[in-house]
């Protein structure tokens, strides 16, 4: 009896694997496709704000479904500069919604990236970590701090983001504390995109002026000290472990 039901729960989870998998692929296939399609022929469109909301406005009524995919898309296949589409999303939307809709697309793309590189690329991504000397984001996203380091990871600029969506979905940080965590520390910065990108509409240059200084300040600490940072934060939850 107890081998009938651990054969049925095995078949049961794999019946389950398969059906996330083939979700999977009828999702990622159209994104990627039209991820390379969008680079390419709309690539100039990208660097003008007017044109860019022009562009999107001109889907009537499925703009905001519009942009959240665009958003999913800069994740996904991260060719697309996130903080330009967070910016264009303030300077179509407003902050508010430009916040709100940037994050729900931020949220879907990085969900999609976490489960297709853990049932389909795994590989391809162990061999990616190793080439682009990743191996530490992996090994302390591998390790008990991983939630103290996603968040400081997410909350420093100058860190490359879109692709650790991937190093983590080969880790062992699972996929609702990353999502929490990376989605914790990519808000000040959503919103301070979009914020940005209304000033550059309303013409309210003294907002972008202080957004970007300090965005500039802090991006280059990140990008100098980035991993020195997150090294910090690793160690002191070792050591509270002890």
């Amino acid at each position: 009896m107890d081998k009938n039901n651990r054969w049925l729960n095995t078949v049961g989870h794999k019946l389950k694997e398969n059906r996330l998998k083939i979700f999977l692929i009828l999702i990622s296939v159209p994104l990627i496709v039209g991820g390379y399609h969008l680079f390419f022929r709309h690539s100039n469109t990208f660097q003008n704000p007017e044109e860019f909301k022009q562009w999107i406005l001109s889907y009537g009524p499925f703009s905001i479904i519009m942009f959240v995919l665009i958003q999913v898309i800069q994740v996904v296949i991260f060719f697309i500069p996130g903080e330009v589409t967070q910016v264009a999303g303030g300077y179509i939307f407003g902050a508010f919604w430009g916040t709100i809709l940037s994050s729900a697309g931020i949220l879907l793309g990085s969900t999609i990236g976490y489960l297709f590189a853990k049932y389909f690329i795994k590989k391809y991504v162990l061999r990616m970590i190793e080439k682009r000397n990743l191996k530490r984001f992996k090994k302390v996203l591998d390790a008990g701090s991983n939630k103290v380091v996603i968040l400081v990871i997410y909350l420093i600029p100058g860190i490359p983001k879109d692709v650790l969506v991937y190093v983590a979905g080969v880790s062992n940080v699972t996929l609702v504390d990353f999502i929490l965590y990376s989605s914790i520390g990519r808000f000040p910065w959503i919103l301070a995109s979009a914020y940005f990108g209304e000033g550059i509409h309303m013409e309210n240059y003294s907002a972008m002026i202080i957004i970007g200084v300090v965005a500039i300040a802090l991006f280059i600490i990140g990008f100098w000290r980035g991993h020195s940072i997150i090294d910090f934060f690793h160690r002191i939850h070792k050591e509270k472990q002890r």
